[in-house]
């Protein structure tokens, strides 16, 4: 089933005034939804990879992610077992499968904190693929977040952004 933002805890609309708003299609909504650059997110060189080389010198902090917090797609099933850290507030790695796609893979560790992952929005015949925040999702959010990244809407893997404990600012991580 497709992801709907309306089941995200404190979500809001986000308005036509952005910083960012003379980029077409960075934020989109109304009209917009499902149309320009931004519309399929496949990790963050490749959503970044638009923005001209002088952006990149003037904010170079925008095109990386934090000190300990990494990107990884995997193909699904992913073979995560994730847990909840609080009831219905975030989730962290408890174990992976053995011979499983993250586990194959060798970045994803035990302990390892979900800040963000891959969902599809679906609003009438228009669709798209974003990296949406995660950390105060709970579980069944995230499988369902997790589920929306499906090969009918272009997806052949799932991104997902982990921090590590100890190695990560968790305030700089969610600015």
């Amino acid at each position: 089933s497709a992801f709907s933002s309306s089941s995200i805890p404190n979500s809001r609309a986000v308005g036509t005034s952005t910083a960012l708003g003379a980029v077409n299609g960075i934020w989109n909504t109304a009209n917009d939804f499902g149309k320009g650059k931004f519309r399929f997110y496949d990790g963050l060189d490749s959503y970044m990879n638009p923005f001209p080389d002088e952006d990149r010198e003037l904010y170079p902090e925008m095109f990386k992610l934090p000190k300990g917090t990494y990107e990884v797609p995997l193909s699904k099933p992913c073979g995560i077992v994730f847990e909840e850290i609080e009831a219905n507030c975030g989730v962290y790695v408890a174990d992976l499968v053995e011979g499983g796609n993250a586990d194959s893979q060798g970045v994803v560790q035990k302990g390892d904190v979900l800040v963000g992952t891959t969902a599809v929005q679906i609003a009438g015949a228009k669709w798209e693929r974003r990296l949406i925040p995660a950390r105060k999702f709970g579980f069944d959010l995230v499988v369902d977040a997790i589920g929306s990244n499906d090969i009918k809407w272009g997806c052949n893997n799932v991104i997902m952004m982990f921090e590590r404990p100890g190695e990560a600012d968790s305030e700089e991580v969610d600015k």
